[in-house]
């Protein structure tokens, strides 16, 4: 049996993690769906604040699919470095870029499927980029998303995919989205990674991690 909260628990932790964060948003810089695509691709392994870092000199120049085929992977690399896997990175963006004008007239699909035919967009990138480029219902499962989530009792599950249906499941589809963005940014904010600030968290009464790991061994979180 899965170690999960019912369905009416989750539903009052998103509603307290609303309360705590009532502008939960992406804090990826874009103005547009192609933006969007190109700072998600950028994100992988890397801070949203290094990648609004590099996108704002790099959209003010690069604007299209034809802007950034103007350019080798190597020069894009080096616009890019700060981000990680630059080499890996300016290889996909710009065989997307080739991709996006071939088979979809230079825009972004709009569909899960034909976003992860393009290269460097995996399940993940695919579900940020439908969810906050064109409002569709998604769950993106990011580090923070995993961890949050099956800390808490959202999901019990050991993979991306597995944690992805488990929240689906459990929280309305309404809500996936936005569910998104809070669990990221309780992530980021309170249930760290290495030392989770369970004293600040209004969620430890529900939590399965608190309950089971840092209140049972006395720890002081």
């Amino acid at each position: 049996m899965k170690k999960m909260l019912t369905k009416v628990e989750i539903k009052e932790v998103i509603n307290r993690l609303l309360d705590l964060y009532p502008d939960a948003k992406a804090e990826l810089n874009y103005s547009n769906s192609f933006e969007l695509l190109i700072a998600t691709i950028l994100s992988a392994q890397c801070t949203d604040v290094q990648v609004n870092k590099t996108t704002e000199k790099l959209f003010k120049e690069y604007k299209t699919p034809e802007d950034y085929l103007t350019l080798t992977e190597e020069e894009l690399g080096e616009k890019i470095r700060s981000c990680g896997f630059y080499n890996t990175k300016s290889k996909n963006i710009l065989s997307t870029c080739d991709l996006l004008l071939k088979d979809y007239e230079g825009k972004v699909p709009n569909t899960l499927e034909e976003l992860m035919t393009l290269p460097g967009v995996g399940r993940k990138t695919a579900n940020v980029v439908l969810s906050n480029a064109f409002g569709v219902p998604a769950i993106a499962v990011d580090t923070h998303v995993f961890r949050v989530s099956n800390r808490i009792g959202l999901a019990d599950s050991s993979n991306v995919l597995d944690t992805e249906k488990d929240l689906m499941d459990n929280i309305d589809r309404n809500m996936w989205s936005k569910a998104h963005h809070l669990l990221i940014f309780h992530g980021r904010r309170v249930c760290k990674a290495r030392k989770p600030l369970c004293n600040k968290c209004p969620l430890t009464n529900y939590c399965f991690y608190f309950k089971e790991i840092v209140s049972k061994d006395g720890e002081d979180c």
